[in-house]
């Protein structure tokens, strides 16, 4: 599993409630992490999520196989924190925090084996060079967004968004 991908499933278990695919647990820990300049913005990005109310359900088919996931919950609180472009020496910036009022996101299983997400409500959504479009972004979601996911590459890819975006990378560079 190439590095990047493990930062993704860090970033997405980290982000649950403002999330996409989330564990199943019951509350989030305080979880804290820092993504590497280039990865989710042209500077590293802290993330930290705490508190929430998550919950996940898993539907299988005949054979027992995992063919959709509904994950939904709230009050996850996500600070996201510039700091800086220095790999070996980050340094504290600019915050903000985010409080999650709610998010429902559905993973279908498809036949070829990627998955389709359809998350509402509150989310986060990082997408990496590697990604289409394109990354480094990170942005957060009030209302509804379509990806894809090709879990043999890793590669996401954005197919709709609607409602309200914020540019977590514009807001802390300055």
């Amino acid at each position: 599993m190439k590095t990047t991908s493990i930062i993704r499933s860090l970033a997405l278990s980290a982000l649950a409630t403002g999330t996409l695919v989330a564990p199943a647990q019951p509350a989030l820990a305080d979880t804290f992490f820092i993504l590497p300049a280039g990865t989710a913005c042209d500077f590293n990005l802290g993330l930290s999520a705490t508190g929430g109310n998550l919950h996940e359900k898993q539907f299988e088919d005949e054979n027992g196989d995992i063919v959709r996931l509904l994950a939904a919950g709230k009050g996850v609180l996500l600070t996201y924190t510039n700091y800086g472009t220095k790999p070996k020496k980050p340094v504290e910036g600019e915050s903000i925090t985010i409080r999650t009022d709610g998010s429902v996101s559905e993973t279908e299983i498809n036949p070829d084996g990627t998955w389709t997400v359809t998350a509402t409500g509150h989310n986060g959504l990082i997408m990496f060079p590697t990604d289409v479009p394109a990354g480094p972004t990170t942005t957060h979601y009030i209302g509804k967004i379509v990806y894809t996911v090709d879990p043999s590459t890793g590669v996401f890819t954005l197919v709709s968004t609607a409602g309200q975006e914020l540019d977590v990378c514009a807001e802390l560079a300055s």
